[in-house]
């Protein structure tokens, strides 16, 4: 009986000897200069950040891919506090950290943002700092950069006098933009001009955007976050909005892009020689709601692409309207899917309460979408007792069910116009025409003789339909 309790009580020691040993391993730290360190980046790069805005937040992740403890002896930002670059460690911030235990096979986060002081320069320049990382007598380096640019700050500002904005740096919106009645405020070619998302431009008076057909010329409106992946994210400013008194608006070769709304104008010009807002060349892209919209209000375009909306042109209780040779499509994406008619048509609204004749002409133009639950690209709602004339020559429009109150002329039913590029995955669209496509000399009695890009259009009966034509 002893004899058993000897050799019970001996395996007992044995037993916890070895999980002791076993537990000692688990708590043991790699000394040796082979352990092995791994970051998911070598390089955190930000895309060009506005002075004085902080930039979105970066991270990367350190991997002990080791099968006991590591010891990170130091952790440290090079350029310390003066740095540009702003660092938080495991969810620490500050710009050096000590002694930091990783487990076994596991992970560590980094984090990064960076805020750049404005300089004298209005070019872009180039802003780096390093984190150096040592362990087990190892040093590694993370490299960060990001290019930083200089931007005329605008918050909650009244145009309360003629005025023209500056082109020789960008404009940054916060707050609002508002253009009293009797006011103009005038923007020249060129111009960028970046919008919060809490940021509506609101005309009461007058707006000239002119820019030209160079890429340097071109006139930009979009919004604030212009790095991965807000870049491309649709509704991220809220749009331009024409009201009541707004008179004489022109935008040419202008570009709107990833607003919620494009350009929306309410009630007629107070000078009726003019239309309230003139859309010549400019490109509407990636718009979350409307593109274009007129509430019993007068809009004439040509030479306008407006493409992956939620919808392209929206009228409702009434106005007078008129587009030509303007492409309007949309392809569904990752971000927008395509659920609504591209041309919506009314001279009532929603509620049936406000009624006014609607005249409407559209020529030479695409109606086209592919890709999500439309089937009919042109929507009509009248009100019966109340004016509605729509002419569309010459277009191309998707349809299933003819739609009702239009009177059509040589039009291409159901028919793919046949773009030159549409790449969902990167995100590539290029609404151009391919040999054989049927909008080629598709157009009749063309009166303009350019195209969006500025190039030239034969006239008459051999120009294409769209805002495109083929050279």
């Amino acid at each position: 009986m002893k004899r058993f309790f000897k050799l019970k009580y001996f395996g007992l020691c044995i037993c916890s000897f070895i999980l002791l040993a076993t537990s000692c391993k688990k708590e043991s730290f790699i000394t040796s200069g082979d352990a092995l360190l791994r970051t998911s980046e070598d390089t955190l790069h930000f895309d060009t950040v506005f002075t004085t805005l902080g930039s979105t937040t970066q991270y990367l992740k350190l991997f002990n891919q080791n099968d006991a403890k590591l010891n990170i002896s130091s952790i440290e930002l090079m350029g310390g506090t003066t740095s540009f670059f702003k660092l938080n460690v495991d969810g620490l911030p500050g710009t050096s950290f000590k002694n930091i235990e990783m487990e076994a096979n596991d992970s560590l986060y980094f984090f990064a943002t960076v805020r750049i002081d404005p300089n004298i320069a209005n070019l872009p320049f180039l802003v780096r700092d390093s984190i150096k990382i040592q362990f087990n007598g190892n040093t590694k380096w993370i490299q960060l950069e990001a290019y930083g640019k200089n931007a005329k700050f605008m918050r909650d500002v009244v145009i309360s006098q003629n005025t023209t904005l500056p082109n020789d740096t960008p404009i940054i919106i916060l707050g609002s933009l508002v253009v009293n009645q009797g006011k103009k405020l005038t923007i020249q070619q060129g111009t960028n001009i970046y919008i919060h998302p809490n940021a509506p431009i609101i005309i009461d008076g007058t707006l000239i955007a002119i820019g030209d057909t160079s890429a340097a010329g071109k006139i930009i409106f979009q919004g604030i976050r212009i790095d991965d992946p807000y870049k491309d994210y649709p509704g991220s400013w809220p749009g331009i909005y024409f009201r009541d008194k707004s008179k004489d608006n022109v935008l040419q070769h202008c570009i709107l892009k990833n607003a919620f709304q494009g350009v929306i104008a309410v009630n007629p010009s107070t000078n009726i020689l003019n239309p309230k807002l003139t859309l010549n060349e400019c490109v509407f892209d990636n718009i979350y709601d409307a593109a274009i919209g007129g509430t019993n209000s007068s809009i004439t375009g040509r030479n306008c692409l407006v493409s992956n909306v939620g919808t392209g042109f929206a009228a409702v209780s009434g106005g007078n309207y008129n587009f030509n040779h303007c492409t309007f499509v949309s392809i569904s994406n990752y971000y927008l899917s395509h659920k609504k008619p591209l041309i919506v048509l009314s001279n009532t609204n929603e509620k049936d309460v406000s009624f006014n004749s609607l005249i409407a002409t559209i020529d030479n133009s695409i109606v086209y979408g592919e890709g999500g639950f439309v089937d009919d690209e042109i929507l009509t709602a009248r009100k019966v007792g109340t004016g509605f004339i729509a002419n569309m020559n010459n277009i191309l429009y998707k349809h299933k069910t003819v739609p009702a109150y239009i009177t059509f002329t040589n039009p291409l039913n159901a028919t793919d116009p046949l773009f030159t590029t549409i790449d969902y995955n990167k995100r590539i669209y290029d609404f151009k025409l391919k040999d054989g496509s049927p909008c080629i000399n598709a157009a009749t009695n063309s009166t303009l003789l350019f195209d969006l890009n500025g190039k030239p259009r034969p006239v008459g009966s051999a120009a294409d339909i769209g805002c495109y034509e083929k050279q």
